[in-house]
């Protein structure tokens, strides 16, 4: 799809798993055709803890990211094990700002099913590759789709994550397409 310059980052954010790490690496370079490079961990984002709600504040680490230099990449995506919240939401998966440069991935709720029981680690990879698509795709001005069977659908809890495919609605994955096209020319 594209054949952008800098290639993305993906970032552990205090320790990750290395499996995690190239599932969604290995996603976004299958599914986007981007380039695509696991960066050194940083440390996981203690400043970002809101110790009444036991969550970390998606909006300071994000904030946190911009004063950082990640200048050879065009965009950089976070991986972390802690449970991530916006004010307006209980949790959230991921996040990014439209249109920016740096998005998060939770890993905290990808390990259990609907029903509390575990899930296998197999399902967990494909739920962060989904999660890191989905929040890549904001990053690249996506924004959430209608159409239930495609990756910009909106998922509110895990139920809703499985039910949704890794793959972009013909209008998303043109729109993706132009989006990339016009950023390396």
């Amino acid at each position: 799809m594209s054949s952008q310059k800098k290639p993305v980052g993906v970032v552990p954010l205090g320790k990750v798993s290395e499996i995690a790490l190239k599932v969604i690496a290995a996603n976004i370079s299958g599914y986007f055709n981007l380039s695509v490079q696991i960066l050194p961990p940083l440390e996981q984002p203690e400043y970002a803890l809101d110790e009444r709600r036991f969550q970390y504040d998606a909006g300071i680490i994000l904030k946190a990211f911009e004063s950082m230099r990640f200048k050879d990449y065009e965009k950089v995506v976070g991986v972390l094990n802690p449970d991530l919240f916006v004010p307006i939401f209980t949790h959230v998966f991921g996040e990014a700002k439209q249109g920016g440069k740096f998005a998060l991935v939770s890993l905290f709720r990808l390990g259990k099913n609907p029903d509390g029981s575990p899930s296998p680690s197999s399902l967990i990879f494909e739920r962060a590759a989904k999660v890191a698509l989905h929040e890549l795709g904001h990053l690249f001005n996506l924004l959430h789709c209608q159409e239930k069977r495609c990756l910009m659908h909106f998922s509110g809890d895990i139920q809703d994550l499985d039910e949704t495919p890794i793959y972009l609605c013909r209008y998303c994955s043109t729109f993706l397409k132009d989006r990339l096209l016009s950023q390396s020319e």
